[in-house]
């Protein structure tokens, strides 16, 4: 979901060269974690979430949901009789803390696999650690294509439980020219978000190329309070369509602010959009006539079993960190059940998952790129309530 690797390289290299000395002793030349870690009746793996900074509320959110699938399989009497343990690991929303909380869930807790971490930047920083030391990751949330693809080549070890930025912003360009017959458009972008800026260029390029026009593009920086000034310039546009794609908590004040300024336009977004604190930041009324993309309709049946265990849980409603969280998690587990520990099966075991009843549904991984193939639905937001306006089968 999130950032892209251009801010963390130089921070990377440094804690990777630090660190390079511990992570190959502990990769037992070319077997890695190939015969599998336990500690007695314990199948142990490791949670590297950004659990403080300026991303925490991500990690924390899939952390929570990664515990909740690892707690139903443990009161089940885990896999094969054995419990699975989670190490749990501070990625401090920082690329270089991630590669050393990698490192020590590696080469000192000698997990079998890596869940997190939540943003794009810190997966792909940790991403060298793991394929070095042959340990499977599964990044939950992050939807930059290049944490799984690198140079038109799979990472073998890397795979992820969300779809990629292309997808959802391919959907909302297609919803908004053929279901809301939007001809002109805006783009209103988080210039300080890699996430933002990527989704807002495919946008753009899919709605040019089915017969829009983007008609004017403007920019805010994340924790930005007053919107007031850019969005009177996007008014003057009179566009159909103001494509926002970016965090729930910028996205309720920006559409507030737009409403309050009078511009009705149809309000689109993505999958950052999907948190229920976005209604008590804009608003109930102010929310009408806006569509965002995400992973899972909290009406549908086969999600109702997630969302009701969340709940007892945490006596809160899940988000979309926490769904992603829990997808991971019985992912791994699922690839652990059919093979055991040997880090070469689970990653195989991942990559041939088929059909796997998730939190947000059914998954299926796609072995040529190791993106799940999943469903993607549209909501609506009406007076404060949220609806199913489509949903687009996956692809594959």
């Amino acid at each position: 979901m999130f950032f892209s690797k251009k801010k963390f390289n130089l921070a990377s290299m440094i804690a990777c060269g630090i660190l390079a000395s511990a992570l190959f002793t502990g990769c037992g030349g070319d077997s890695g974690n190939s015969d599998g870690q336990t500690v007695g009746d314990e199948i142990v793996i490791g949670s590297n979430f950004e659990l403080t900074g300026n991303v925490a509320q991500y990690g924390a959110n899939a952390n929570n949901g990664l515990k909740l699938a690892i707690k139903e399989v443990n009161e089940a009497g885990g896999i094969k009789g054995k419990k699975i343990k989670i190490v749990e690991a501070d990625a401090k929303s920082e690329a270089a803390e991630a590669v050393n909380s990698a490192t020590k869930l590696i080469s000192d807790d000698k997990v079998v696999a890596l869940i997190g971490p939540a943003v794009t930047a810190n997966v792909i920083a940790e991403s060298q650690v793991a394929a070095d030391n042959k340990v499977p990751v599964i990044a939950p949330a992050a939807t930059n294509p290049d944490v799984t693809v690198e140079n038109g080549q799979v990472k073998s070890f890397i795979f992820r439980s969300c779809f990629i930025d292309p997808q959802q912003a391919e959907v909302m360009a297609q919803f908004a020219r053929k279901d809301l017959s939007a001809t002109k458009a805006v783009l209103y972008l988080d210039s300080s978000s890699d996430y933002s800026k990527s989704l807002g260029k495919i946008f753009k390029e899919k709605f040019e190329a089915d017969g829009g026009v983007v008609a004017m593009e403007e920019a805010f920086l994340a924790k930005d309070q007053d919107f007031k000034a850019a969005l009177t310039k996007i008014q003057t546009a009179n566009a159909d369509v103001i494509f926002v794609p970016a965090y729930y908590e910028e996205v309720g004040k920006i559409v507030k602010q737009a409403r309050e300024l009078g511009i009705t336009a149809a309000i689109l977004g993505t999958d950052g959009w999907d948190d229920s604190k976005v209604v008590d930041i804009a608003g109930k009324d102010a929310l009408n006539n806006t569509f965002f993309c995400t992973h899972y309709f909290e009406g549908d049946a086969e999600v109702q079993g997630f969302i009701n265990s969340y709940k007892k849980e945490y006596n809160q409603e899940p988000n979309v960190f926490a769904a992603l969280g829990y997808d991971a998690g019985k992912m791994l587990i699922n690839a652990i059940e059919r093979d055991g520990t040997d880090s070469e099966k689970i990653r195989a075991n991942i990559e041939t998952i088929a059909d796997l009843q998730v939190g947000t549904g059914k998954i299926t991984m796609d072995p040529a790129t190791h993106n799940p193939i999943k469903g993607i639905v549209v909501i609506e937001t009406k007076d404060g309530v949220r609806s199913l306006r489509t949903k687009i089968a996956p692809e594959g």
